[in-house]
């Protein structure tokens, strides 16, 4: 009997991870289908169990991914079976597992549009949508990290236990969530919010929902199934109020940017008057315009 019952069981584990193989297949070959990855790009992984992960290989192409291609390692990222490398980037992979025990998938990829925005140097945080508000929160960027390296764990670790959905800064966008599916839905929803938000630029000023509203999308989050804690609710960029619900233009902001410039040299320029605080010895030059504007961010975009 109890043989019998470990046979089942073992039998029960394999059929899992069959599944989860074919799933981590079916999901690699939407990626690529829908211009999410190409060539060798992106990476996809689940969580088997407490202390082993399933992932794809490095160098595979996610368009021609089969079940035989995927490799097993444990927590520290030694091979507990298949051919080949694990993906370069398991490190990031493990980082999640690690700091969040309700992640129980990841998927990595470059979608152009959302990429397009992590090289521009932009989050996408404005509250511009409802359902971005409830599914996912603000998405942050993430600093440029060299790929594959602890050097971009060290940049994504203050993140990840607040973020389902992060932009990688010169690089692309990484997800999570409690199965693979969800997880690719999360990209699928980071590159339509960038794809909005970029035609509504393209068309003058993003109107962004009100403050108000954005804190009632919140609260509703579990009425629509999105469990998360209280400590990770970030408020997006929002208007204060709905008769106040519009982005500056960049025109507008460069102009605010010169006459804040223009104010500050004034000042420093009067005899006896101390700097501002945090700006001794700021003149109206080009580098200190490139400090301010920085110093704006994210308002300065």
């Amino acid at each position: 009997m109890i043989r019998d019952f470990g046979v089942h069981r073992r039998s029960g584990e394999q059929e899992t991870e069959h599944c989860q193989r074919l799933e981590i297949c079916e999901v690699g070959h939407r990626l690529y289908q829908r211009g999410y990855v190409v060539a060798c790009e992106g990476n996809l992984s689940v969580r088997l169990d407490a202390e082993r992960i399933l992932l794809t290989p490095s160098g595979a192409c996610k368009g021609d991914l089969t079940p035989q291609d995927l490799l097993v390692t444990d927590l520290s990222g030694a091979v507990l079976s298949g051919a080949g490398q694990p993906s370069s980037e398991m490190q990031m992979h493990l980082l999640y597992y690690r700091s969040r025990p309700d992640v129980q998938a990841i998927c990595h990829a470059h979608p152009p549009t959302a990429t397009g925005f992590a090289v521009a140097g932009r989050a996408l945080e404005e509250a511009i949508l409802p359902e971005v508000v409830i599914a996912l929160g603000k998405v942050p960027l993430a600093p440029y990290g060299t790929p594959g390296t602890w050097e971009l764990c060290a940049v994504l670790e203050p993140l990840v236990s607040k973020h389902d959905a992060i932009l990688l800064e010169n690089h692309g966008v990484v997800t999570c969530g409690k199965n693979l599916r969800i997880a690719y839905y999360h990209m699928e929803t980071v590159e339509q919010c960038a794809r909005v938000l970029l035609t509504a630029e393209s068309l003058g000023r993003p109107r962004l929902l009100p403050r108000v509203e954005v804190q009632k999308l919140i609260a509703a989050r579990s009425r629509y199934g999105v469990m998360v804690r209280d400590d990770r609710v970030e408020l997006h960029l929002a208007s204060e109020s709905a008769d106040d619900s519009f982005t500056p233009t960049r025109q507008e902001r460069e102009s605010f940017v010169e006459e804040s410039l223009r104010k500050k040299h004034a000042l420093n320029a009067e005899p006896g008057t101390p700097p501002m605080h945090g700006w001794s010895g700021v003149t109206n030059s080009k580098s200190s315009r490139t400090r301010l504007k920085r110093r704006m961010s994210p308002y300065y975009k």
